[in-house]
């Protein structure tokens, strides 16, 4: 039989239900380019309708008939290498999604490719004879005229705007012959080129050619003598510097003179200072952890190790020397930090040690940015990488150390398909490179707090802080005392006393409040009405800044009115948001400055807002959880927790470790300089034991306490919990399929296989929010353990239930132990 070469490729039109890597011919054209790692358009369906994919593999075996050929190669060159294919094989398997979503997980969106269909008339028909043609198809009179008006072709966006059915009827034409349809590719973003110059010939030959017409062509000669001091320049620049035009310049390549070439121009963001300076001396406590660690990355690894320290200890120090002694041996370094925001302090002090050997990866940089960062660190121009949990991906060669700071974050877990921990990644990143994993938290989650009094990783502790300054002196506020003594603002007499102090002082404070808006709700006081988003199951946030009632879950915004639609009576404000205890701070201390930081005022930037309250010493920083983690101003010293039960009851079994963490580094950004610190908590339930652990910041006393209570209810990491949510936009669907997934669920738990695991399958219950933008969510909850017998069972049922049509317009996926 004749042989043939066959590429396994990940289709991106391939639904989970029918996701797996597909067989396609090589053409012989195509043989050369077509490699494993590339991305390729293929045909796909009963329509055969253009898709992209990547390759997999290639393979050399019988043709067979049949099987369809690949139609086009898109990438030069594969832009997955052997470790990137595997770990979305890896992923695929672990995070119940296709293979084309982890492969777009990997890869920077700059790279990818927007399609655009073209449907065209066929050229031999005119107007009426395609519309004889189309044989009574709905709707192909008005798709037709679309088309004939448009010049006998058009792309789908454009004919999806002047009908909102034109997909169908187009597909029907085509099937009739009077339409053909196209789909070319185009990258979202492309290679910038700059074009230089550069003489021809000897300085001196160059300047002896245009000097006696110096006078008469004095641009000429500026151009040359230019070329003559640098070598080579851009043409920009060339311009700019002697007032030499373009035209000018062609002119010198002509007489031979000049050549002109292009070179790559890369669009990154440089550091603020090429001043390089050395990491800063350890302490005694610092450079015990720092030699443990560093002998693990000498030793081969894969190891991890816990890093935990008080807040202000100087993890980041330890961080800068391992990552100085790693890049010294030859191999890269990425550092993950859990929010944007924290990145321009991270950078600075990781630039101002390695200079341009660092790269930035975030979302809010540019995607052209983003996408010249990737090429960068992928030719290995930047070896030590720091950014949020995409930068895990980043293509670095030779991976020594990956640093995790503030591990416990739940921004780690991606909230989209495939829905990864970072951490996961990161340890199967240097399972594959022999890498060292290091773990940072004042506050670890309590699984890996188990895990390393376990044996599972090591651990290093780092008790006082750098500066040996006591940590800060920490004073519990009752609430309820404040409302009996008739104050019922968001702002204690304590902590309005402490604020003063501050201010009299000159220095700074921090006020933390875990809510944006003005007021939690409106309540109507005569009949009880709160005015509610109308497609999702959540009452609106009132915004005083815009007078609107805001819905933070899907966006919608509505005009807020003083009296009671239902019943005319006056609305109340209930509860307090940033943009209220700021109005309250004003009438305070008008004379002191606050500046807000939260969703709503850090559209222009972290890094423009925490650079005024740095240099221009405002008083005063108001935030939500921004505030709360890793920035540190050595004139902090004062640090008001508003509200520290928002977060303790909420409908998830890490509420307690959140809301412990969260008091605790934001506690922590007070005395980190050489003064003392403060810290005021105000609460309604002061005797918490959470609330009660962060003041005397014992992580010690609330770790027994909460594994004590995870061990009796089988929380991680006693048993690990999957939960499987099914979403609609009818209720009574959503619950019947969330009812029918509960039963299968537990006949596949059935199994020999599983049993050992001791599952239990609960549910199903509303999501914490039931309804988000008109589409209402149950949850079917499975307690057990996360092996391979296990994830093949919820695969298989999330298959199983995409090809049922009774489950069409419902959605199901699946998570483990899901962070928020």
């Amino acid at each position: 039989m004749e042989q043939a070469q066959i590429a396994k490729v990940a289709v991106a039109a391939a639904t989970y239900s029918i996701d797996k890597p597909y067989d396609y011919l090589i053409p012989e054209p195509l043989d050369g380019k077509a490699l494993a790692g590339t991305r390729v358009m293929v045909p796909f369906g009963r329509g055969n309708r253009s898709s992209e994919g990547v390759i997999l593999a290639r393979e050399t075996g019988p043709k067979r008939p049949g099987v369809k050929v690949l139609l086009s190669v898109l990438d030069d060159s594969p832009v997955l290498d052997r470790w990137g294919i595997s770990l979305a094989l890896w992923m695929r398997q672990r995070y119940f999604c296709t293979m084309y979503e982890a492969v777009k997980t990997i890869l920077p969106a700059g790279l990818w490719y927007q399609m655009k269909e073209i449907f065209s008339v066929l050229p031999e028909l005119d107007r009426a004879a395609a519309g004889a043609q189309a044989g009574g198809v709905r709707g192909a009179d008005a798709v037709l005229d679309a088309l004939f008006a448009a010049g006998g072709s058009a792309e789908l966006s454009a004919l999806r705007t002047g009908c909102n059915d034109a997909e169908p009827v187009l597909r029907a034409l085509c099937r009739k012959g009077v339409l053909t349809s196209d789909i070319s590719a185009a990258r979202r973003v492309g290679d910038k080129t700059r074009r230089m110059a550069e003489l021809t010939m000897d300085p001196a030959e160059a300047l002896a050619l245009v000097e006696p017409r110096k006078k008469s062509a004095p641009m000429r000669y500026e151009a040359v003598r230019l070329l003559a001091a640098t070598g080579r320049a851009s043409v920009q620049d060339i311009c700019y510097f002697t007032g030499a035009s373009v035209r000018t310049l062609k002119g010198l390549e002509k007489s031979g003179i000049v050549a002109f070439s292009e070179e790559e121009a890369l669009r990154v963001p440089q550091p603020a200072s090429t001043q390089i300076v050395p990491p800063a001396a350890l302490n005694s406590e610092q450079e015990t952890a720092f030699q443990h660690i560093l002998e693990l990355t000498r030793s081969g690894g894969p190891e991890a190790v816990l890093l935990q320290g008080v807040t202000g200890s100087g993890k980041t120090q330890v961080y800068l020397r391992l990552a100085q002694e790693v890049l010294r041996s030859g191999r890269s370094v990425i550092v993950l930090v859990p929010e944007i925001v924290l990145t321009p302090q991270m950078m600075e002090r990781f630039s101002a040690c390695f200079g341009t050997e660092v790269a930035m990866l975030h979302s809010s940089l540019r995607m052209t940015e983003r996408y010249d960062q990737w090429k960068r660190i992928r030719r290995g121009e930047a070896r030590l990488i720091l950014g949020t949990r995409s930068a895990v991906f980043a293509p670095v060669q030779q991976l020594g150390l990956i640093i995790m700071d503030e591990e416990q974050e739940g921004s780690y877990q991606s909230e989209n398909a495939p829905r990864y921990h970072t951490r996961d990644i990161a340890k199967f990143r240097c399972a594959q490179s022999g890498a060292v994993l290091v773990l940072g938290s004042a506050t670890p989650t309590v699984e890996t707090a188990w895990n390393a009094r376990q044996g599972r990783c090591h651990c290093e502790l780092l008790r006082r802080r750098y500066n040996e300054q006591a940590l800060p002196r920490t004073e519990i506020v009752d609430m309820r005392q404040e409302i009996r003594a008739g104050n019922s603002g968001a702002v204690s007499g304590l902590l309005r006393r402490e604020l003063e102090e501050n201010l009299a002082r000159g220095e700074q404070s921090i006020l933390f409040l875990n809510r944006r808006g003005n007021s939690r709700m409106l309540l109507c006081g005569e009949c009880g009405y709160v005015p509610t988003c109308p497609r999702c199951s959540v009452a609106m946030t009132y915004h005083s800044a815009n007078g609107r009632l805001m819905c933070h879950y899907c966006g919608h915004s509505e005009r807020a009115g003083n009296a009671c639609p239902e019943c005319g009576g006056i609305m109340k404000h209930i509860g307090a948001g940033t943009q209220r205890v700021e109005e309250e701070l004003r009438d305070l201390l008008p004379d002191a400055g606050v500046l807000r930081m939260d969703a709503d005022t850090a559209s222009g930037g972290h890094e423009r807002l925490l650079t005024r309250f740095e240099r221009e010493k405002i008083p005063i920083l108001l935030g939500t959880q921004m505030v709360a983690k890793g920035l540190d101003f050595e004139n902090v010293t004062l640090v008001g927790v508003l509200s520290a039960d928002s977060s303790l009851y909420v409908d998830n079994y890490r509420a307690a470790e959140r809301t412990f963490s969260l008091l605790t580094q934001v506690v922590g950004r007070a005395g980190r300089g050489g003064k003392q610190g403060r810290a005021v908590i105000q609460t309604y339930t002061p005797a918490n034991e959470v609330i009660q652990s962060a003041a005397q910041q014992d992580y010690e006393r609330f770790y027994e306490s909460e594994i004590a209570l995870r061990r009796v209810r089988r929380y991680p990491p006693f048993a690990d919990l999957f939960t499987l949510t099914v979403s609609g936009g009818d209720e009574g669907a959503v619950l019947r399929a969330a009812a029918a997934v509960r039963d299968r669920l537990r006949e596949l738990m059935a199994d020999e296989a599983v049993r050992g695991s001791q599952p239990e399958i609960l549910g199903p219950a509303p999501a914490p929010v039931l309804k988000v933008n008109n589409r209402y969510r149950y949850r079917v909850f499975l307690c057990g353990k996360n092996d391979r017998p296990t994830r093949d069972r919820i695969a298989w049922l999330l298959r199983e239930f995409g090809r049922c049509g009774e489950n069409r317009g419902l959605n199901l996926f699946a998570d483990c132990n899901a962070m928020e």
